[in-house]
This record gives structure tokens, C-alpha cells and sequence, in this order.
């Protein structure tokens, strides 16, 4: 079949038009960078704190530069209890509401840092939390996709998120569910434990992507790598002992 001939002004019409999204895209990504920058600013000796931390954890191993820039340009103390706000920036989990912990920050890094991020991925973080860990993940400007089962905590962390410049696609669902209308995603971060990875989640990772998961009982986990190789093919490996709050189903409203 003969195809038609283009006119040259439609051409035009659709260049600008995809110019116009890229360009988007990238104001987005220097907007949501210069917010989190200006509200650091309002805390210079937090940003000071977060400096150190960050310096503190690459004494500790962390090697991958732009997530240790993260954690550096990241007010931790936005995400807990104001009354915690002196133990923010040492290296430990703390207790936020709903029974759940914001991960020690050498263990945020540690799962950021497997997963070998880059920008523009579409990233799946299962538990939202305080929405510590989604902050990181803007701030190495993937695409952020995260859910969390607490619906106070899901409030909360969008509340906080938005407030410091950062604009992740937040859900309040069960994790186990995962977002399949959404997938397949790059990468996929589970920051609470299971037993067993579930399969619907498995089944939301791209041909080629990773997921990072603390997998195990309550006696502790291991951190677990799984890259998907083909469409029915997974490879695993396991990178240390850690210790997390189990994965539970269903929402709490």
C-alpha cells in the first residue's frame, strides 16, 4: 500500500510537540531539586547534620556518590516525631506511627545503592513509610511509584513529601497487590520483610529489571537481589543479615 505524503507543517507540529514534553519533563526534575534545595536552606544546621551522615555512612561502605548526595541534601527530621528530632541524623532506625520504623539510614542507603539507579527509571517502592526513602529515590530522579497500607502513614508521607518539593505517585493499597496497572517497572524496592517474594510483584518487573527485598522471618532477613532475566526466569542473590518490620496484607484505614 502506497503511504501518503506528510505534510511539512504536521511534522513541525509533532517535533515542538515532543520537544515540549521532554522539556517538561526536565523543569519537573529541576523544580522538585531547587524545592528540596530552598527547604534545606531553611535548616542549615539539618543540612550541616545530613552532610555528616552522609559522610558518615561512606565510612561505612557506601561507595555510589549520588546516594550519598541524596541522603546529604535530605532534612531526615521532616520525617519523624519533632520530639525525636535530636536522634535524626544518627545513623538508627526510629519509630514513627502505625508500629513502623524509619530505617537506619546505612540500611536505606545499603537497598538505594543495589538497586544501581538510574535516572529516569520507573521505580516501585513497596511501603511508603515515613516517605524517607521515596525522597531519596526523587532526589536520584527516578520515576517514584510508591504504596503503603496505612493510610495515616500514606497522609502523612505525601504531606511531608510535597511540603519539601518532592512529588512522588503516592498509593494507599496493599503492597502484596503491588501496581499492576502501572507496570512493568525498572526497578522495584521492598522496605519491609517477607517471608516469601510475592509472585504478583515478581510478575510487575520488566524483563532485565531488579528488585531489592529484606526476604525472611522475624528472626531476620537477607538482602536479596532479584533480576529478572527472561519472562519466566529470575536470578537471586543475597547480600547480608538485616533486620525489618514484617510485610503484612491488606490496608488499615
Amino acid at each position: 500500500m502506497r503511504r501518503g505524503k506528510q505534510h511539512p507543517i504536521a511534522v513541525l507540529i509533532i517535533i515542538l510537540c515532543c520537544t515540549g514534553l521532554i522539556t517538561c519533563t526536565s523543569n519537573n526534575i529541576k523544580k522538585q531539586q531547587k524545592n528540596s534545595d530552598i527547604h534545606m536552606t531553611d535548616f542549615p544546621q539539618q543540612h550541616d547534620e545530613a552532610k555528616k551522615l552522609a559522610k558518615t555512612l561512606k565510612g561505612k561502605g557506601i561507595s555510589d556518590e549520588r546516594v550519598l548526595s541524596a541522603i546529604a541534601n535530605i532534612p531526615r527530621h521532616s520525617f519523624i516525631d519533632e520530639q525525636l528530632s535530636a536522634y535524626a541524623y544518627l545513623d538508627r532506625p526510629l519509630p514513627i506511627e502505625s508500629g513502623q520504623t524509619i530505617s537506619q539510614p546505612f540500611t536505606v542507603a545499603y537497598q538505594t545503592e543495589l538497586l544501581q539507579l538510574k535516572p529516569g527509571e520507573k521505580v516501585l517502592e513497596i511501603g511508603t513509610g515515613s516517605g524517607y526513602q521515596a525522597a531519596v529515590l526523587c532526589e536520584m530522579e527516578a520515576e517514584v511509584y510508591s504504596i503503603e497500607r496505612y493510610y495515616n502513614l500514606y497522609e502523612r508521607a505525601k504531606e511531608t513529601l510535597n511540603e519539601l518539593g518532592y512529588y512522588p505517585n503516592l498509593f494507599f493499597g496493599d503492597g502484596f497487590e503491588g501496581l499492576p496497572e502501572h507496570a512493568p517497572f525498572d526497578k522495584i524496592l521492598i522496605t519491609a520483610a517477607p517471608e516469601k517474594v510475592p509472585e504478583k510483584l515478581l510478575q510487575q518487573l520488566r524483563v532485565g529489571g531488579w528488585m531489592v527485598a529484606p526476604v525472611g522471618g522475624k528472626g531476620g532477613q537477607k538482602m536479596t537481589l532479584i533480576r529478572r532475566i527472561s519472562e519466566n526466569k529470575f536470578k537471586k542473590s543475597e547480600h547480608g543479615d538485616f533486620i525489618f518490620v514484617p510485610m503484612q496484607q491488606g490496608i488499615v484505614e
